[in-house]
């Protein structure tokens, strides 16, 4: 789950998502008028080897690469593809086995995960269930400063039940821990090497011990992360096909596209709208458009925000002409949606008809009501006008969403300021209250990590969530999502989460703005890399490979 920047075997013929944008706003579909695209979740399969690949991570330089500490598009990107998880996600967004071959539960409050017993770790020592045991444990440590501490609430124990066998044991049951095995928490890195390391793992200096498709070899900050084929990867179906993957870290949209289209880099996910259009027509590569779980809106960032009152974020929404939005900000390449919790995360899920059934009983996506939305704000007639919304500095898809939204706004009595903050800044006030300070709302860019809405919508709406910056607490929706997660059977979870969505879509002061598709950028000798977004926890790099056109 994830929200400030803002859940994998594939199948050999890559599986195409085809949306046309033909749908109304109100189905939830792309806006009519803007123009079709085919959504790829795999790329062609690769053919052949490579000996250097080189890739950008848009979004700069990660801090850490430690999986207890991974949490943002760019050191995801790179941990993915060296710290395998317990479990795989998939590029449709469903799970299937990883480290861990199986799983069941004698009872409801307990999961028994059983390992792989033909797994090394990069210096060639075995895994057993002690080092899965220590990577799980070490999350709940405050000097370990996991972002998935929040995973470990349920947990009663965590123990070796054989030499590769982990027993889980549970307070109360709980559902979403299972799938959260797929992400950075599910990781498992040595255990000795991590004690050694201590605080530095996962830096530059501390290094990483880990048992993925690539090993890391180089750190040099300020300018490249390399890693190399791990040739004794465990899974030989995706033993890498690229000898040596350099990571960069351009962040200017202009130097970038000319990178990719010199061949300097040779491929991107999260490639910036401005740049997409420089190399939809170019001929070194392809620019592919993937099916998303990212989610764009605008939410209040404390309890005296006037958008803290769910009239006035109903009386935004209203005003916001959302085609002209996705048209213009995201050039097409995005969906309208009924909520902020994309349909895609629970398309390959088990219970998907029945996330399906909830969707469709939601409000219709709003057609623009300038007279509808000005009787709301006289409703609420909040102490304040001006809503000061915090955007990070250079980011322009924010800069224009919000100037499409300033406009409505002014029609209604309503004065947006945006507040351009500094990356650090920016990042930093979803977790430090005092960097919200003088901030009335935040553009937040985010993504759901896991193939479940509940792990997302529990971080606004339950009274206890850190997230929840409002206070909200409506104790239905609560009891109705705490129930989810407490129910194993997958139906029964999604007919509670659906029924908690319908309330809280009513009163949940969110404005949702859009579903942006993935962008990837693949040079022309380059292929097999998934374009969806499941990249940013499934080891992309190992389906990648050359075309033939210059492979070696």
């Amino acid at each position: 789950m994830h929200v400030s920047r803002t859940p994998l075997a594939l199948a050999a013929l890559a599986t195409a998502l085809t949306l046309t944008t033909a749908c109304s706003s109100d189905s939830g579909g792309s806006p009519s008028g803007a123009k079709s695209l085919k959504l790829t979740a795999m790329t062609p399969t690769a053919s052949g080897t490579l000996d250097d690949v080189t890739w950008n991570l848009p979004l700069g330089e990660p801090t850490t690469l430690d999986p207890a500490k991974v949490g943002d598009y760019s050191p995801n990107t790179v941990e993915a593809n060296l710290c395998d998880p317990l479990l795989r996600l998939k590029s449709d967004y469903s799970i299937g086995p990883g480290l861990a071959t199986a799983w069941h539960r004698p009872d409801d409050r307990t999961l028994v995960l059983d390992l792989r017993d033909d797994v090394t770790f990069w210096d060639g020592n075995p895994m057993t269930a002690k080092d899965v045991v220590h990577s799980l444990q070490r999350q709940g440590l405050a000097a370990t400063q996991s972002v998935n501490t929040q995973v470990l609430a349920s947990v009663a124990s965590i123990r070796a039940t054989g030499t590769h066998q982990v027993t889980v044991r549970f307070k109360t049951p709980d559902e979403l821990f299972l799938k959260y095995l797929a992400n950075g928490f599910g990781a498992v890195s040595e255990a000795s090497y991590t004690k050694q390391a201590g605080t530095s793992y996962g830096t530059a200096h501390g290094g990483l011990m880990c048992t993925g498709p690539f090993k890391l070899t180089s750190w040099k900050a300020g300018e490249s992360i390399t890693a190399e084929r791990n040739t004794a990867y465990w899974d030989t179906a995706l033993r890498p096909k690229v000898k040596r993957l350099t990571f960069k870290f351009i962040t200017d949209a202009g130097t970038l596209t000319s990178a990719l289209l010199s061949g300097q880099i040779d491929g991107s996910y999260e490639i910036p709208s401005t740049v997409a259009k420089a190399l939809g027509s170019s001929g070194t590569g392809t620019l592919y458009y993937g099916p998303s779980a990212q989610t764009v809106f605008v939410a209040p960032t404390g309890p005296s925000s006037p958008l803290a009152d769910p009239r006035i974020t109903q009386a935004l929404s209203l005003v916001l002409d959302r085609d002209a939005l996705v048209r213009n900000v995201f050039d097409g390449a995005a969906r309208n949606e009924k909520t902020f919790i994309p349909s895609f995360v629970w398309k390959g899920a088990d219970a998907a008809d029945i996330y399906a059934k909830g969707y469709a009983a939601l409000p219709a996506v709003p057609a623009q009501n300038t007279a509808g939305a000005k009787k709301l704000v006289r409703a609420a007639a909040p102490e304040r006008t001006t809503v000061t919304v915090a955007i990070g500095a250079g980011d322009q898809q924010s800069l224009q969403t919000l100037t499409f939204l300033q406009a409505g706004a002014a029609k209604i009595g309503l004065k947006i300021v945006i507040k351009q903050l500094q990356p650090a800044q920016m990042s930093g006030l979803f977790y430090d209250a005092s960097l919200r300070k003088g901030l009335d709302a935040t553009m937040t860019l985010g993504y759901v990590e896991l193939p479940d809405p509940l792990s997302y919508a529990e971080l606004f709406t339950l009274p206890t969530s850190p997230m929840n910056w409002i206070h909200y607490d409506n104790p239905k929706v609560t009891a109705l999502l705490t129930k989810a997660q407490a129910t194993l059977d997958a139906d029964a979870s999604a007919a509670l989460f659906t029924e908690a969505q319908a309330l809280y879509t009513e009163d949940l002061p969110v404005v949702p703005i859009a579903v942006p598709y993935e962008r990837m950028f693949l040079n022309k000798r380059l292929s097999g890399a998934p374009a969806s977004f499941a990249y940013i926890n499934m080891p992309w790099a190992a389906y990648l490979g050359g075309t033939g056109e210059d492979a070696s």
